[in-house]
């Protein structure tokens, strides 16, 4: 198993075919499916298609090659790729690299991380509904579809669902079977595209910088400057492709861009044409609301168009949910977000599925579907977030590259991005009103989750001192008395305690506390386990420290990614070993239904932490109290223990803890009298 992992990671590694078109399926679904409603964006921005000049559109596509360009390719594909973490890549990925200069980069990766996570919820919504909203008054043979927005919206959400249901098989087989959709979406892109160019070849004029600087500062252009807010969703992808790195390899996102970008655009480039030869048509010029990308297929294909631009939306929504799930992974890693289970479909670490983002983010976008009603509405939305997330990237990346370039050149590159971005933000920052703080209270509510994850984290460590932690080797002696003292009710032959123990023996002094404050709990044998995951995918070992005696037992399991976590099956096979090799005592139980038997039972301790016992703390800030609640409530409504460490079928106690053992003592409390003698005697 650990061959076929290294035979899948090194196919990552190097540029194939199969890579390719597994690239295709997964990266660029997002940025492929721009080409559905960027340029009805721009006819918006002019007011009407009556408008609309030569000049405005050969200006509006320059600046949409320039963007794609200066974005995508140089910022995203050629520099941020460079700043890959063990293959992945991402915001959370480059945050990682970095952390180390600065505590404050915290912020940036905070709020870029909410960001990308607010707009994976757009992403689906807006990009399928787009490509549905197309079937309207189609023939297919002899049914019609209705003209009916409320249809629209029935199909996208069967749609949505049928998305959401099929990401536990993982990316690869989503992949493998999107990938020649995908290869079929951009030759059917660059051959219409192609075709209607033909038509109006001088709009190839959009390939000089000249006409997309003209166009910003055109009388022609009525939106002004704003209109970067519509071009800005050409590249709405590109954070997304940095993110799925990880899933397909950098030399395999090198190999196919440059054709995916030629496809996208030849096809905007057909686009234009089209509009340029049909402004003024009678039956065009009054209208605001059309989308030239189904305009300029020819009338019989338009419905194979449709179809295959639905798939492209299902394959774009993939890509944003994917790269979410690596994102929230990445997340817990640093502790920016509660533990959330993590399945692996494939033999591939990076490729993984979380069933609580999953239904999250379904329930936010198929929200958001019915909230807007119809594309039109939901582009006010789409594109704010991830320019607030391409900023916070390019802080980020700023400090990644002064590690390899001297500081002016990184600062350099850093100016040109962030002043760029920083004008795509305040274009679209114009949408606000328009739907944009529906994407701002997402990423709100996204940013809350995690200050109070990270930050409750760091102010309950900042008020959790060493009196907090015991050496495991104190209690060493009470231990081995208590298990030989006959006048404590015997509790369980093997005491589980599911617990870090650091290098040097210290442990939390809660489960101290909970062996021999809260009645003794005597037990042949005490078991204090640690969980290390490892990159292996099938790796399964451990190391057994007993201390020096015959019943405490020092556990660390390194198991792999893909390995189920069920303890007491390890723990089962460990103590027959144990037993075997005379390490442990025999522990054969009286009455058992095995034949045998050699293990005794299990119990396992989980240890609750409460935050009850902080109102009454006064060494709190009321701030840093609010923060350290707000964690453990989320510690508390999110995976929990017992199916964190697959004890569902164990004999599991769980116990509640305060959240700090040791109490400081009441400075305002004053002894008065103490009394020695009976205040009242029988007369």
């Amino acid at each position: 198993m650990i061959a076929l992992e290294d035979n899948m990671n090194k196919q990552m590694e190097r540029i194939s075919f199969a890579g390719m078109l597994v690239t295709l399926g997964i990266v660029y679904g997002d940025i492929g499916t721009s080409p559905l409603y960027v340029m009805n964006a721009i006819i918006g921005d002019a007011g009407k298609m009556g408008n609309i000049s030569p000049d405005y559109v050969i200006g509006s596509i320059s600046l949409i090659f320039w963007t794609l360009m200066i974005i995508t390719t140089l910022k995203y594909v050629i520099i941020a790729m460079q700043a890959d973490n063990n293959r992945e890549g991402g915001i959370f990925a480059l945050y990682a690299l970095v952390r180390r200069n600065a505590k404050w980069l915290i912020f940036p990766a905070l709020i870029g991380g909410a960001a990308i996570l607010a707009d994976g919820t757009l992403t689906p919504a807006v990009t399928v509904t787009s490509a549905i909203e197309g079937l309207k008054n189609q023939r297919l043979g002899a049914f019609v579809f209705s003209n009916s927005q409320h249809d629209v919206l029935m199909i996208t959400t069967a749609v949505l669902l049928i998305l959401f249901v099929i990401q536990r098989f993982g990316t690869g087989t989503i992949g493998r079977s999107f990938g020649p959709i995908m290869v079929i979406w951009f030759g059917f892109l660059a051959f219409f595209g192609v075709v209607n160019l033909l038509t109006y070849p001088e709009v190839l004029k959009a390939l000089s910088p000249y006409y997309a600087i003209k166009i910003l500062f055109s009388p022609v252009n009525k939106a002004g400057i704003f209109i970067l807010g519509s071009v800005f969703l050409a590249t709405t992808g590109a954070e997304a492709l940095y993110s799925d790195m990880g899933h397909v390899g950098k030399k395999n996102i090198y190999a196919t861009w440059p054709l995916v970008y030629l496809a996208l655009f030849l096809n905007y480039l057909g686009q234009g044409a089209w509009i340029i030869n049909h402004a003024h048509d009678v039956a065009f010029r009054g209208l605001s609301d059309l989308n030239p990308f189904y305009e300029m297929l020819p009338h019989d294909m338009r419905i194979i168009g449709i179809v295959i631009a639905t798939f492209a939306a299902i394959i774009a929504s993939q890509a944003l949910i994917t790269g979410s799930y690596t994102l929230v992974a990445e997340a817990m890693g640093l502790k920016f977000v509660p533990r959330m289970i993590i399945k692996h479909p494939s033999n591939i670490k990076n490729q993984i599925y979380i069933s609580t983002v999953n239904w999250l983010l379904c329930v936010i976008t198929l929200g958001v579907v019915w909230y807007f009603g119809s594309s039109q509405k939901m582009e006010a939305a789409y594109g704010l977030a991830i320019t607030v997330t391409m900023v916070m990237t390019t802080i980020l990346l700023f400090e990644f590259l002064k590690s390899k370039l001297a500081h002016v050149y990184a600062l350099a590159i850093a100016l040109f991005f962030g002043t760029i971005e920083t004008i795509f933000l305040l274009a679209s920052l114009v949408k606000f009103i328009h739907g944009g703080y529906v994407t701002l209270m997402i990423m709100l509510a996204i940013l809350y989750v995690m200050w109070v994850w990270y930050f409750g984290n760091k102010r309950r460590d900042h008020y959790e001192r060493e009196s907090e932690y015991v050496s495991l080797l104190d209690y060493r002696d009470q231990l081995t008395r208590l298990t030989a003292d006959e006048s404590v009710p015997f509790y369980t032959t093997n005491l589980v305690y599911m617990t870090k123990i650091k290098s040097d023996y210290r442990i939390k002094r809660s489960t101290m506390y909970s062996i021999l404050d809260q009645e003794p709990k005597r037990a042949k044998v005490y078991w204090f386990v640690t969980v290390n995951e490892t990159n292996a995918p099938y790796e399964s070992n451990y190391t057994v420290d007993m201390l020096g005696t015959k019943n405490i037992v020092n556990v660390q399991l390194h198991l792999g990614f893909r390995k189920p976590l069920t303890v007491s099956v390890y723990l089962h096979q460990i103590v027959d070993y144990l037993v075997e090799e005379g390490i442990l005592e025999p522990q054969e139980p009286k009455y058992s239904t095995q034949k045998n038997r050699k293990v005794g039972d299990f119990k396992f301790v989980i240890i609750n932490e409460q935050p009850a016992d902080l109102s009454a703390n006064d060494q709190i800030k009321p701030l840093d109290r609010r923060l350290i609640s707000g964690r453990i409530y989320l510690q508390n409504v999110t995976a929990s223990p017992v199916s964190w460490y697959g004890l569902e079928f164990s004999n599991v106690v769980q116990e509640s803890s305060p959240l700090f053992i040791v109490q400081e003592k009441d400075q305002y409390l004053v002894q008065r009298k103490i009394y020695h003698s009976v205040a009242h005697e029988k007369k």
